[in-house]
């Protein structure tokens, strides 16, 4: 299936993912949960950070996103793992599976197979099936809302988030063609200039998705910070006027008010080595709403974009060829 297909499908993979995620039946830990890894990467692993953002301030226990092999020295048998690789043979996760396994971890997988899969029957773990077959990327939502249900049969957290994602879904369809048609005139904008993503602290995990989609299915370079950590570092950096940077501030009107006026001094100091410096603000009530809208925007960016540039935004051979090179090692 194309990317824009896939890309067009948001909403329904939303839909289905929420009655997936009605469905499952994990069993509880055997001992307190006291902290909570997920364990994944690129398109797997961005999930997770989405999903510690929109549910940390509801969260009691510290929530973090693992992107490496193997796993940190604190994971016990106190802390949930959750393996995410949709594929199910991403090496990274499934040495963290190992470890995880090692540390008698209370483990919860989630994948559309592979060799994650055969490990979880092998060894009698709790796991997520979701639909196969379409590359990582396009399966944000099946990953991301997933883990939310985990934690929730799990007791961790309670089920509000199920009616933020069902007015998501709502606010997607509604505002589809709105989102289009503005995709279009940012892609517009950024052919030829390397996008420089700006947003709060809290909504990091959907520039890091823009920016990794740019990456993916525009074949373009790309980066991000947060404010307002940039602006105590990468302020200092906007010198020099090379006519090729495209800065884009995500945005919300729920932004803490001190750092909306940092934003805006900020647009003031870098249009002055920028031809143009973009704002998008994000459209919905609650964050869920929100990073869902902004995700889905830049997905389309990134479709119209590769479009632009004339490139296929589903291949990834190099990706390929990386991993090909692996398995001979």
């Amino acid at each position: 299936m194309t990317m824009d297909k896939l890309v067009a499908g948001f909403a329904d993979q939303l839909k289905e993912a929420i009655e997936i995620g009605r469905g499952i039946s994990l069993r509880p830990a055997v001992a307190e949960i006291r902290n909570i890894v997920v364990s994944g990467l690129g398109g797997s692993g961005i999930g997770g950070n989405l999903v510690a953002e929109l549910v940390g301030k509801e969260l009691r226990v510290p929530f973090s996103v693992n992107k490496e092999y193997g796993l940190p020295t604190y994971v016990s048998e106190n802390t949930l793992v959750i393996c995410s690789s949709y594929s199910g043979n991403t090496e990274e996760t499934l040495a963290a599976f190992s470890d995880a396994l090692k540390a008698n971890a209370h483990i919860i997988c989630i994948t559309s197979g592979g060799k994650l899969l055969e490990l979880c029957k092998q060894y009698n773990i709790d796991h997520v099936i979701i639909p196969g077959g379409n590359p990582p990327r396009a399966c944000l939502g099946y990953s991301s809302v997933q883990q939310m249900f985990v934690l929730k049969q799990l007791g961790l957290i309670g089920g509000k988030f199920e009616d933020e994602l069902e007015a998501t879904i709502a606010l997607l369809e509604r505002e589809q063609d709105h989102i289009r048609t503005l995709a279009k005139a940012i892609a517009a904008q950024l052919q030829g200039r390397i996008p420089v993503l700006y947003t709060v602290t809290e909504m990091e995990s959907v520039a890091v998705r823009f920016r990794q989609q740019l990456n993916e299915n525009s074949k373009m370079l790309c980066w991000h910070h947060v404010v307002p950590e940039m602006n105590h570092n990468e302020l200092v950096g906007w010198r020099n006027d090379i006519g090729k940077w495209a800065p884009i501030f995500l945005r919300s009107r729920e932004d803490y008010d001190r750092n909306q006026l940092r934003i805006e001094i900020n647009k003031g100091i870098i249009a002055g080595y920028a031809e143009h410096v973009l704002e998008i603000y994000a459209k919905g009530e609650s964050q869920t709403e929100r990073a869902f809208y902004l995700i889905h925007l830049g997905d389309w960016v990134s479709v119209y974009l590769a479009e632009l540039n004339g490139v296929d935004a589903v291949e990834v051979k190099v990706i390929d060829f990386l991993k090909n090179e692996l398995t001979k090692i």
